[in-house]
């Protein structure tokens, strides 16, 4: 197995790229910089075609790690004791306690039988780097990809192992946090303190300014811009509440094309779509327990939680979905 360092400036070209249309985004994959583009499952890899940071590269984030990646949390903050797991070994059926995939050894063909599911959260952190110090050193969780503003994508679990990311569906899915800072209800004011502290608007439209140097916070393409997709806020209802956020990037969404493709790709229980209602819509809000154990493809965490609001209403699922049905046909 081949675990490349992840080298900066290819990324910065990578970045140029996927700001192109989406068919010069698929030609740009021919490159010649060495540079990782492949996600591990059961030590095998899958090809994505986006900038990949494995958990064991000097530049990666890694879950199995039972210590504290960063600085030990001082006494007053909860935090998961050195030595404990932040994740489940193999994979286990959560009602029977059937082994799915065993620890170490489960192989590609029973992974495919156990995974059905891949959930889209938003962090609330704003970049890859913090996310990782809240679920991991803080929380004592984990999720199998992280994807930053500059769209690169960190694994920090192979995907046989279950990440503790999304409750009662962990065991059946696949987890990856997008760094967005997040929704907030129409008019809160700390939602505007939030946007105010991590957007500003120039010529071009709004921009993300995180609070401190982009590089101190692991943004690995030097120089990096980030712009939602969309150059406004967008509204919409998420649980029944009417919330507004800024978009994901448009490298985010060109990683997370790539990366839902591969795995509806090799995974065959998890279907290129989303929850929809009666009129064909995707669904904004929790699905029943029924809904939820006969479908089998790409949700965001409010479709298996009622306590949650991501990936928001800003994430742009139609053009997602037809992006990733797209490029399933060209794999």
């Amino acid at each position: 197995m081949s675990m490349k360092s992840v080298i900066p400036a290819a990324l910065a070209l990578l970045s140029l790229s996927a700001c192109a249309s989406e068919e010069a985004g698929l030609a740009s994959e021919v490159l010649t910089v060495d540079i990782n583009q492949s996600i591990i499952a059961c030590g095998e890899e899958i090809y994505v075609g986006a900038p990949v940071v494995l958990w064991d590269d000097p530049l990666g984030y890694n879950a199995y790690s039972t210590d504290f990646h960063f600085d030990q949390p001082a006494p007053s903050v909860t935090a998961p004791e050195r030595g404990e797991l932040r994740y489940a070994p193999g994979r286990v059926d959560r009602a029977t306690g059937e082994v799915l995939v065993a620890p170490e050894t489960g192989g590609f063909l029973a992974l495919q039988r156990a995974l059905d599911m891949f959930v889209v959260h938003y962090d609330v952190c704003g970049v890859s780097q913090t996310c990782f110090k809240v679920l991991h050193d803080r929380r004592g969780l984990s999720v199998h990809f992280m994807i930053d503003i500059d769209g690169t994508i960190y694994q920090t679990l192979d995907l046989r192992d279950t990440a503790w990311h999304a409750r009662q569906v962990n065991s059946r899915s696949v987890g990856v946090e997008i760094a967005n800072i997040g929704a907030y209800p129409v008019g809160d004011s700390d939602g505007a303190l939030i946007f105010d502290r991590w957007y500003d608007t120039d010529a071009k439209g709004p921009r993300i300014t995180p609070p401190g140097d982009p590089r101190a916070l692991g943004v690995l393409t030097p120089g990096f811009v980030g712009r939602p997709a969309r150059g406004r806020k967008i509204v919409g209802p998420v649980q029944g509440e009417v919330r507004e956020q800024y978009d994901f990037t448009p490298e985010q969404y060109n990683s997370l094309v790539k990366l839902s493709a591969a795995l509806c790709r090799h995974f065959p229980e998890m279907e290129a779509d989303a929850p929809r209602d009666a009129l064909g819509r995707v669904t904004t809000s929790r699905m029943t327990e029924a809904e939820e154990a006969e479908f089998g493809g790409i949700v965001g965490h409010y479709h298996v939680s009622a306590q949650k609001q991501d990936p928001g209403p800003a994430f742009d699922w139609e053009r997602f979905l037809v992006r990733v049905q797209t490029r399933m046909l060209r794999l």
